[in-house]
Order: structure tokens, then sequence, then C-alpha cells
């Protein structure tokens, strides 16, 4: 009984933020996640030609000197909208059958908090989490003082985590 009130309360937990929940309960051999691999190569190519990557293209956003990144978050946030959307309505499975839980989040204001730490961040350093990777690739080395200072605030929130406000 004890390892299921562990259970319960960790997924209560889960539910507030914006860790998976639907996690896959089959078991695959390793080669399958070079499918991910393909989709972030795919994914990096985008953002570079995109110039989502660009240094001088989020600097021009933070001062509202252009409107080429808002207009990629907005799209991106449009197309997830309808995603979700289209998901919920028509009972969208995964590719191996499994149901697609999306649960409703609540507010706190832990995420007012984070928002700004992380809008801070990507305006000091010209460096969004997503497209750090795509970055190195092209060839900004000095991104990699980026990443891991993005792997180390992870760290610190993961062993801060129970004292923060959620």
């Amino acid at each position: 009984m004890e390892q299921n009130t562990v259970i319960d309360k960790d997924l209560e937990i889960r539910l507030q933020d914006a860790m998976c929940v639907n996690e896959s309960h089959l078991e695959h051999k390793w080669y399958h996640n070079f499918k991910y691999l393909v989709v972030g190569v795919l994914f990096g190519i985008v953002f570079v030609k995109s110039e989502v990557v660009s240094w001088f293209r989020i600097q021009e956003m933070f001062r509202l000197q252009s409107f080429h990144m808002f207009g990629i978050i907005g799209s991106a946030v449009l197309v997830g909208m309808v995603s979700i959307w289209l998901i919920k309505k028509f009972e969208v499975k995964t590719i191996y059958g499994e149901t697609i839980e999306i649960h409703d989040k609540k507010f706190n204001k832990g995420q007012i908090y984070g928002g700004s730490i992380f809008g801070l961040g990507w305006a000091i350093t010209g460096a969004c989490p997503g497209p750090l990777f795509a970055q190195i690739g092209t060839g900004a080395t000095i991104i990699i003082v980026t990443l891991l200072s993005a792997i180390a605030g992870t760290w610190v929130y993961g062993y801060l985590r129970e004292k923060l406000p959620h």
C-alpha cells in the first residue's frame, strides 16, 4: 500500500508541471530511438533555415524591432492549439494504439517566476533550450556554456523542487 501512495503523490506532483504523464508502457529495442534523432536533425535544419537560432533575430524580438520571431512562435502556438483540439475531438491514439490523455494544468505563481527566469536567460544568451543543439551544430560552440548552464539549472531545480513554490 505504501508504494501506491508514493506513486499517487508523484503523479499528483507531475500533473502540476510539464513533465510527461503519458509514458508508454511498451518496451522497444534501443534502435527505435533513431527516429527521434532523425526528427531532431530535421527540426534543427528548420531552426537554422528559419533563423530561429540567430542571435540577431532573438535580440530583435526582445527589442520589439521585428515580427519575425513573434510570427514563428505564434504559428507554433496556433499549430499546437489545433493539434490538441484534434487529438481530443477525434480521440487520437499513439501509433502503437495507446490512449493519449491531456490533463488540465492549474495556474501557480511558480510559472511566473520560472517564465521570468527563462525569458531573462533567453534574452541574455540569445539561446532558447530548443535550438541550443542547432546553434552548436552551426559552429557557435560558445553556446556549449549556455547548454551546460541549462543543465546545471535543471539539476538545481530538481534538487530544490520540494522547497520551491508550485
